[in-house]
């Protein structure tokens, strides 16, 4: 196979992240993935089986601010390859895109399979090794040990991912923080289970109840911010915002209270409420009094539930890994070992739900290959 350089790279990982770093070097390099199960199987399962491949955010710093882990540490990386950078590389390899109302970024075709495939077709110039990989030796080149044999390669680049071990990276001398679950439902102490597969929105985004507790985009979010919280701890939910009840009371009179609630939440929702005011549900808006009215108030402005623990499976992100202190920002090289990137989900970056972790993939990907680029040049 012909490559533009004699330089040899091998990467550990065959996940976003690997393979877009992939996709910028193997012009100019002789490029190796290592990965013991398929080619870009994480894609699969994104954004619904749709792939959410980003969000339309262009302000690289405004993107910044959708990590709670890697926020700063990300400056340096979008303005490097932004939002627009990755539409770019998606038109080059055949992938048209469109941008939802929720701003969140589609394939035209709605399908991963469809982008899965054609970004390994565009992978053209690069060698894969279906080998697990133990360690990174180093010595005159740096030595990539599998479970069948070992390979020198000029640079090594690390995108395993936020679900693999993490002994590759701690056998080079990286702190790892420990991964914990992102992106993930939530176990609720009171009983919820009369609500399940109800959905209501909150600031734009669902939250949905399921048998055990609540889950959804906007749930996500929360636990993405709580996600090295000890439990149990206590969240409080706003459903409605700023409403005048009273106006509506008055305005309603023959109204039931059920009915009148469910111009703002799901009915199902409407009559849990009421059940834990013990207020009938058929109960006339006119006969509601003012400490019946503010204890309504009081659930749909400030619902107090409390979460003792992560739902089980669904998860796809994960919070932690390896510690930013030791990563060069401009480049994603290790600062303990010359010649060593990271890339990815393997870092201690995590983002909300919305294509933002994605987004880390590919922009990190690209930085790494850059700066290969620039050594090999």
């Amino acid at each position: 196979m012909a490559h533009g350089s004699n330089f040899k790279i091998g990467i550990i990982g065959g996940g976003p992240a690997g393979c877009i770093c992939a996709y910028f070097l193997q012009k100019q390099a002789d490029v190796t993935i290592f990965e013991c199960s398929k080619i870009l199987k994480t894609l699969l399962p994104t954004g619904g089986g749709r792939c959410n491949l980003a969000h339309a955010e262009f302000d690289f710093r405004e993107l910044a601010a959708n990590y709670p882990r890697g926020e700063k540490f990300l400056y340096s990386v979008f303005s490097k390859f932004s939002t627009s950078d990755t539409l770019d590389f998606f038109h080059n390899i055949d992938v048209d895109t469109y941008i939802q109302d929720d701003m969140r970024i589609f394939p035209v075709s709605n399908s991963s399979a469809d982008v899965r495939e054609k970004f390994i077709k565009a992978l053209n110039n690069v060698s894969v090794k279906s080998e697990k990989v133990l360690r990174i030796n180093q010595g005159e080149n740096l030595t990539i040990v599998t479970e069948c044999a070992s390979y020198n390669y000029d640079f090594a680049v690390i995108a395993t991912g936020g679900h693999a071990s993490y002994n590759i990276c701690k056998y080079l001398g990286h702190k790892v923080i420990p991964p914990v679950k992102a992106l993930v439902g939530l176990k609720t102490k009171e009983n919820l289970s009369d609500l399940a597969g109800v959905s209501v929105k909150i600031n734009g985004e669902d939250l949905l109840f399921t048998h055990n507790g609540i889950s959804g985009p906007y749930v996500y979010r929360i636990s993405s911010l709580n996600a090295r919280k000890k439990f149990p701890y206590t969240i409080s939910l706003d459903f409605c915002g700023k409403i005048d009840l009273q106006s509506m009371l008055n305005q309603n009179p023959h109204k039931s209270v059920k009915n009148l609630l469910a111009e703002l939440v799901p009915k199902s929702f409407a009559e849990h409420l009421l059940k834990e005011l013990n207020i009938p549900a058929d109960t006339k808006s006119h006969s509601i009094n003012g400490k019946q009215r503010d204890r309504i108030l009081e659930l749909l402005d400030n619902y107090k539930l409390t979460i003792v623990d992560t739902a089980s499976g669904g998860e796809v992100v994960t919070c932690g890994g390896v510690c930013l202190d030791e990563v060069n920002a401009k480049t994603m090289e290790s600062k303990l070992v010359n010649n060593v990137y990271f890339c990815g989900e393997v870092l201690d970056i995590d983002g909300f739900c919305g294509g933002f972790n994605l987004q880390n993939c590919w922009s990190t990907g690209f930085a790494a290959a850059e700066a290969i680029m620039e050594k090999i040049r």
